[in-house]
């Protein structure tokens, strides 16, 4: 569905028409319901405040990035918008709504086009929210070309309503081990609007070590669940499938450190640091997977300048991570200079 929506405004990029300038269309930014804030989009769009009208959507975005979301409008001047009336169904604390819609771009050179489809808009039930508020937002859309003018395009309805998203199986996996074994030590108001136990998904493909080199490449989801956030540094819990689709924790090994200051202050000179063994942790600070790396990199500040910390790059091989690679920085100079302690670090 994201493929269908991108490809509109790709095309409408490419219509025509007499130009519109921004500071003449009446500003709107109404989410009142579904199809006020259809319009706020379109709003935005005819503003070129593409940064306003990219935010209106959910975690599923029109396009790859926001750059190729804001140059597909180059060519588009305005934009006329009319909406039938949304049905709704509610679940898991959301309500969904599917909004009918036929839209009319005008280009930038005189030509005009039509589409028509339907919107999928979701809000989260607000007393379920902590801050940041999130707002409703639109999940997903389906525009097509038609060949009606304006006026008759506007479809009847979107067929059976709304339908919610299929149950997945993984994550409602991950999600149920991650709240029994962390829902009352984690925070409760994650950042960026999440509630707590909603993840950052990522998959992973890859061959195993063993297999041919026809056979199918296999897939892994990685699941990060926000914990815990101080004054700099927060914490994330890690889980993952295997190839059987069974979900598991991640751990983390960690090296053990001797160091030693001069006249034992540890403001002062760093004589030597050895590493002495290996523990494992349950948490990874401030760390997020690097897809292009295959790499979860985690980087702990011990103070919030910064400039005394440690640095672990845990590579993605053959369905698990390893440390390959532990940089610290000891010394409290105010310099950010970290010593490499383990570097194992090979292509995956």
């Amino acid at each position: 569905m994201k493929s269908i929506l991108a490809a509109t405004f790709a095309v409408l990029a490419t219509a025509c028409g007499h130009a519109v300038a921004a500071e003449e269309i009446p500003y709107l930014d109404d989410r009142s319901d579904p199809a006020a804030l259809v319009r706020s989009l379109y709003n935005a769009i005819d503003r070129q405040e593409y940064a306003r009208a990219w935010e209106y959507f959910g975690e599923t975005k029109p396009a790859k990035d926001f750059d190729s979301f804001a140059k597909g409008y180059e060519g588009t001047a305005k934009v006329d918008v009319a909406t039938g009336e949304p049905s709704e169904e509610g679940a898991a604390g959301s309500i969904y709504f599917n909004l009918p819609v036929a839209i009319r771009a005008t280009g930038k050179d005189g030509g005009q086009k039509v589409f028509a489809g339907c919107y999928t808009l979701r809000q989260v039930n607000g007393t379920i929210q902590a801050p940041p508020f999130q707002p409703m937002r639109i999940e997903k859309g389906a525009l097509k070309p038609s060949d009606k003018d304006f006026q008759s395009a506007l479809p009847q309805s979107c067929g059976d309503g709304p339908q919610p998203p299929k149950k997945d199986a993984a994550l409602e996996k991950a999600r149920k081990a991650f709240l029994a074994a962390y829902g009352e030590q984690c925070d409760d108001q994650p950042p960026g609007g999440k509630v707590l136990g909603e993840p950052s998904d990522y998959s992973i493909r890859y061959k195993p070590a063993a297999a041919a080199e026809n056979d199918p490449d296999k897939t892994a989801r990685l699941f990060r669940f926000f914990c815990t956030m101080g004054a700099y540094n927060e914490s994330s819990v890690y889980y993952m499938t295997d190839e059987a689709g069974n979900v598991r924790q991640l751990q983390f090994a960690v090296p053990e450190l001797d160091i030693r200051y001069e006249n034992g202050d540890t403001n002062g000179k760093v004589e030597h640091m050895n590493v002495t063994g290996f523990r494992t942790v349950d948490q990874l600070v401030n760390a997020d997977y690097d897809q292009a790396a295959y790499s979860i990199i985690s980087h702990d500040k011990w103070r919030g300048v910064g400039d005394a910390s440690t640095t672990g790059t845990y590579l993605f091989r053959n369905g698990e991570f390893s440390l390959v690679q532990y940089e610290v920085d000891p010394s409290y100079d105010g310099e950010v200079n970290p010593q490499t302690v383990l570097d194992y670090n090979t292509a995956p």
